[in-house]
């Protein structure tokens, strides 16, 4: 649409608010509204100004002025406010300027995109990531200089199997590691899932499945049809803000986060990628699992990549409490076919050249979608461009393998700060186009080690406590 076309849409459909909606530097949607009356075309064109001093890892208070411009591609009707309300999604620029703000995330896929429609490899990036979630009743958590604690509750939880619920249990909840998938009574969110599902095809997506993950208390996915990198990444913000909100309409809690429960499987996001050029795919081919050489090599970038581009895909201290052996978490660098213990699975999708894909398994939900999705395709190209083999699959249960073998396979860092250091040395692909700034890598890196690394190695734990209180 035109950005008149969107005023007028928006007018006739009785719309009386204007929210403008865009990503801060940890992935999270900010967002601030106008009345109707109040957008004009030349919004759409110079932008609005805001404050850019109070967003997470971006501007300083004494250079804080910022432009937001929507994109009128972007328009919604948003699903959860009271009054008819347009929502947009917004691109951030610098006033003096009007060239795009370098530690915008949206910016950046718009950025990989270009460079990667300049190499001429391809025109088309599509990614389909298949975010996991639980659905909590209750989650209570406080950290004091003097104390601290999380309490997660869930109705459908196996702890609750001897709780008494007014009176009596009826039973009938997953076992740890059992959720995936039984049918009602068991699987207690399905028709809370499908609500979701009601509301996502509402705002445009096209939904695929939906079910029960593996973890008990209410763990679950629901697939929407893979897009465009740019598309799908401003899907990926308009699935997680739809996934909380009807859990929220419900008086539940969702999140994202990669490992809130203890001895139980935690959420993954794995990632469908695949090149197109003039509209014809450019993985399928004669290679290994009916692979091209183009998409070998563009796994051997990943691969190669991987331990730096954890930084994005897995970017918080607790994505390393998933990814731990014994609870199906892709941790060891290597690829096979149809085999989902492996960091990359080759996907059996049957004859037809358009289906086929790679799917790296090791990215989760507290990713910024739009740096993340950003890094894996430049780690991509990059191997497509030095062509790098990805050397052999490994066609075996990776998680059976003996320790001897193991130690052979390269694996991922084993925290964020290692991710981090990881990045900090093999970073040069992430700068090719411009597509990523120094600035950016270093305010990113600097965020991350400032305020998530060090405070959470500066406090104790309560399993601490039960370690070493009596040494």
């Amino acid at each position: 649409m035109t950005p008149s076309e969107v005023i007028k849409n928006a007018k006739d459909r009785g719309v009386r608010m204007v929210d403008f909606k865009f990503v801060d530097l940890p992935g999270t949607w900010q967002h601030f509204t106008i009345p109707i009356y109040e957008l004009t075309e030349e919004v759409f064109e110079n932008g609005l100004g805001f404050d850019g001093s109070s967003i997470r890892g971006w501007k300083s208070i004494e250079d804080s002025d910022m432009l937001v411009v929507p994109d009128p591609k972007t328009g919604k009707i948003d699903p959860f406010m009271d009054v008819p309300t347009l929502s947009l999604i917004c691109d951030v620029t610098n006033p003096d300027t009007g060239e795009p703000y370098n530690r915008d995330p949206r910016q950046i896929v718009k950025k990989a995109v270009a460079y990667l429609q300049s190499t001429g490899i391809a025109d088309t990036a599509f990614f389909g990531p298949e975010a996991e979630f639980f659905i909590f009743d209750s989650i209570r958590y406080e950290q004091s200089p003097y104390g601290g604690f999380y309490q997660i509750d869930s109705d459908e939880a196996t702890w609750n199997s001897g709780r008494e619920e007014g009176g009596r249990n009826l039973g009938h909840k997953p076992r740890f590691k059992e959720g995936y998938f039984p049918v009602l009574p068991v699987d207690a969110t399905h028709n809370l899932r499908t609500e979701i599902c009601i509301e996502l095809e509402k705002c445009g997506m096209i939904v695929e499945r939906q079910h029960h993950e593996v973890a008990t208390a209410g763990q679950g996915e629901i697939d929407i049809r893979f897009d465009s990198i740019l598309e799908m990444a401003d899907k990926m913000m308009w699935f997680k803000y739809i996934v909380k909100n009807v859990a929220r309409r419900h008086n539940k809690t969702a999140t994202f986060m990669p490992k809130p429960i203890f001895g139980d499987n935690g959420s993954g996001m794995h990632t469908h990628i695949s090149l197109w050029k003039n509209g014809q795919p450019l993985f399928a081919g004669n290679k290994y699992a009916g692979l091209s050489e183009l998409a070998l090599y563009f796994i051997g970038g990943i691969l190669k990549h991987a331990p730096a581009t954890c930084a994005f895909t897995n970017p918080t201290t607790n994505s390393y409490k998933r990814l731990v052996p014994g609870f199906e978490a892709p941790i060891k660098l290597a690829y096979s076919y149809k085999n989902r213990s492996a960091a990359i699975r080759i996907p059996n999708s049957g004859p037809n050249p358009k289906a086929k894909r790679i799917e790296f398994r090791t990215p989760d939900p507290s990713a910024n979608v739009y740096t993340s999705f950003a890094a894996l395709l430049m780690a991509g190209i990059d191997g497509i461009q030095n062509k790098i083999l990805p050397g052999e699959p490994l066609d075996k249960d990776i998680y059976g393998l003996p320790p001897q073998e193991l130690a052979k396979i390269p694996s991922i860092p084993g925290s964020l700060e290692d991710a981090l250091a990881c990045m900090e040395k093999d970073h040069a692909f992430l700068l090719k186009g411009d597509v990523f700034s120094k600035d950016l890598l270093e305010a990113w890196t600097s965020y991350k080690i400032e305020r998530e690394v060090r405070p959470m190695q500066a406090r104790p734990v309560p399993y601490e406590f039960h370690l070493y209180y009596d040494l």
